[in-house]
């Protein structure tokens, strides 16, 4: 039985948890080695109130809003914690609207609260929101409200589109302006499906030019590739960056290239098209890409492809520096066959579809001239038994990551699926199977 005390808890032990110990010890007290040592049943005290500051404020960091609300009036000790200013400086507001989603939301009083005591303390914040229209706006609200903030870390994140791209642009652009004002010190900012604009983004640069090391703003459709240029010309000290295929330009890599620009750590492009057959995609020329690795050799150069077949033209016809290369859709032969010729510093490629043509050929030339390649992924493609094998051989043991579906192994005269498991563990030096098809 357990019982709870301002301060304490006292644990109690159940009655026939005693009685059953009381008989166990009467048969113990007549051994003779029973007489040396008498136990004593005693409810076991532990005072909850006296834990050390730091203990009690690592746990409510783990607590939602409403919970550490809660547990503030245990004790006095307790609500003292309450109130350290560390406890305010992460912060993740819940928005949705309860009747179509799944998240808890932060009760609207307790976000007054926040704001009008703590709001001085927020460095690090994000906000959740869902779906519905009124979630994003009701962040926006509160993002108004952060005069007297000095943000580091800035995210917006929507579980489901649309979100705040259903938010009026003046609303939503107002309220980001507040923070990008006042703030003067964010160096990380997540703002993916927003309509973020070009002014806003000078407003940012002009107030926090020399603070700036992360920014993460794709699928923003009411930027420019000037407005990002501004960005990259301004913020010098810019580590990672991504954005959508459409603002990459020569003007802006050159930008990154620069001395006076810290070496820039990871870029990630994401290439989308909503229309088949309707997006032309331009090319960046390879010049400007040497230029970006000159700068930065170390640089990951991340690409998500969500494109058709038919609009792959412009990619990979010279040699282009990309490190990681996700295909969500179907990819021809004729573009792996590319990637093979012109991505030597490749280390992951993940392809989710392919259709029924054999790879062969492909994954051959991918192993022989990708040397940094260390994980690949193949769904729905093709590969014969003989040349997966042999692919596996030519990568050797730098294969940390190997993921292909069982259906994607054609047998061949060489190798059947019960031998193919063997020959790749070989080579790898450690047990392997492929992945399983789910039944579910």
């Amino acid at each position: 039985m357990l019982r709870m005390k301002r301060g304490r808890v006292t644990v109690t032990i159940d009655s026939q948890v005693v009685k059953s110990s009381q008989r166990m010890k009467k048969l113990k007290m007549e051994s003779p080695s029973s007489k040396m040592c008498k136990p004593q049943m005693q409810p076991c005290m532990l005072d909850w109130g006296n834990l050390p500051h730091h203990v009690v404020l690592h746990i409510f960091q783990y607590l939602r809003l409403v919970d550490r609300a809660r547990v503030s009036s245990v004790c006095r000790r307790w609500n003292e914690v309450f109130h350290i200013p560390e406890l305010w400086r992460k912060f993740e507001f819940e928005l949705n609207q309860p009747a179509t989603s799944y998240l808890k939301s932060t009760h609207p009083d307790l976000i007054q609260q926040i704001i009008k005591k703590h709001a001085d303390h927020l460095q690090y914040v994000s906000f959740k929101v869902d779906s519905c229209t009124e979630s994003a706006e009701a962040a926006c609200d509160i993002l108004s409200q952060l005069v007297n903030c000095s943000i580091k870390t800035l995210g917006l994140i929507s579980t489901a589109k649309p979100s705040f791209m259903n938010v009026s642009k003046s609303h939503f652009v107002a309220a980001l302006t507040v923070v990008f004002v006042n703030s003067k010190s964010l160096s990380s900012i997540k703002i993916d499906d927003t309509p973020v604009d070009d002014p806003s983004l000078k407003v940012l640069v002009a107030n926090n030019s020399d603070t700036l090391k992360l920014l993460k703003m794709s699928s923003c459709p009411h930027v420019s590739p000037a407005g990002i240029l501004c960005v990259a010309d301004q913020c010098h000290g810019l580590r990672e960056l991504a954005l959508n295929y459409h603002l990459l330009s020569d003007e802006l890599l050159l930008a990154l290239s620069t001395e006076k620009h810290v070496r820039l750590e990871h870029l990630r492009i994401d290439v989308v098209s909503e229309n088949p057959g309707q997006t032309q995609f331009h090319t960046i020329k390879k010049q400007s890409w040497d230029a970006v690795i000159k700068h930065s050799p170390k640089v990951n150069i991340v690409m998500y492809f969500f494109l058709y077949e038919e609009e792959f033209d412009a990619f990979f016809r010279e040699e282009t520096p990309v490190t990681h290369l996700y295909f969500g859709r179907a990819v021809s032969k004729a573009m792996l066959g590319r990637i093979g010729m012109n991505c030597p510093r490749l280390i992951e490629l993940v392809v989710c579809a392919n259709g029924l043509q054999p790879l062969d050929d492909e994954l051959i030339r991918i192993a022989d001239r990708c040397k940094n390649l260390t994980a690949i992924g193949l769904g729905e493609c093709e590969v014969s038994c003989s040349a997966f094998v042999e692919f596996v051989k030519m990568c050797g043991r730098r294969l940390t990551q190997l993921s292909i579906m069982e259906e994607v192994l054609i047998p061949d005269n060489k190798y059947n699926l019960e031998q193919i498991h063997y020959e790749v563990s070989k080579h790898l030096g450690r047990m392997w199977f492929p992945d399983m098809m789910p039944t579910w």
